[in-house]
């Protein structure tokens, strides 16, 4: 088992902040993150480029060879695979590993199961060690359907996926019924409006992730400081100095 994978089996559920630079990645390490993931939206965002449309392959790269070598251990956001050939995505997959990556995410956005599972076998054949965490989109772009839920991560654990994801679910009751049938960790999208960590640990969810969530609080912080400073309202929340962010690239990925 590696690093990353104990991380899924602890006596707590990981939480894994989701990273978009050099500089957020840097700063989430600084306060003690032993694992961070990268965000689709966030990297595509920051370029002005559309997430979930395959025009970010190079970006994610790029980002992960910044982050690859720091001292904690990274998961990329990788979208479909970005493409839907498998032997492309296991090409993907095993450069995100050369550049140090630890895990990668692969989404199924309701593809026939059989397309996403042959990207989670080849990904597999190709670099064993690398965690994959299989997501559904059943309750983002689906209707929700429990069944379909199932059928899907069930194919996907079949077919070697270390870890699934469900983005969408929050109700406890059917994320509870769910861990019920799975034999690998599930990860559940935190919500500020759903189960807390503690809770979802308690339900058997073996990973939390932020998302986006981090990238949009920032968006959100940068424009409450600039609409407060315009009425005349010194600006809230945590400001790091020059000096600090300055540090962040001086000290490199390690940091």
């Amino acid at each position: 088992m590696t690093a990353f994978s104990a991380l899924h089996h602890a006596d707590t559920p990981l939480l894994l902040p989701n990273a978009w630079d050099h500089a957020s990645a840097a700063t989430l390490a600084a306060q003690g993150f032993e694992a961070i993931g990268t965000t689709s939206l966030g990297v595509a965002a920051a370029a002005g480029l559309p997430d979930g449309t395959a025009a970010t392959r190079d970006l994610t790269l790029r980002l992960a060879r910044q982050l690859g070598a720091g001292s904690f251990l990274l998961s990329v956001d990788a979208e479909d695979g970005f493409g839907q050939d498998p032997d492309d995505v296991a090409e993907l997959a095993n450069e995100l590993a050369n550049a140090g990556v630890v895990g990668i995410n692969i989404e199924d956005r309701l593809a026939p199961v059989q397309q996403a599972v042959a990207k989670i076998a080849a990904v597999k054949a190709a670099v064993p060690d690398l965690f994959v965490n299989a997501r559904t989109d059943t309750y983002w772009l689906g209707d929700g359907s429990q069944a379909e839920t199932y059928r899907r991560l069930d194919a996907y654990q079949q077919a070697g996926a270390d870890g699934v994801f469900a983005p969408g679910l929050s109700d406890a009751d059917r994320i509870a019924a769910l861990v019920k049938t799975l034999d690998v960790p599930l990860n559940i999208l935190y919500s500020p409006l759903g189960p807390t960590v503690a809770q979802l640990g308690d339900l058997g969810v073996r990973r939390v992730s932020l998302g986006s969530l981090l990238y949009r609080r920032a968006l959100g912080a940068a424009v409450d400081t600039a609409v407060d400073i315009r009425a005349g309202r010194p600006p809230r929340g945590v400001t790091p100095t020059y000096a600090d962010v300055q540090a962040l690239s001086a000290a490199g990925p390690h940091a």
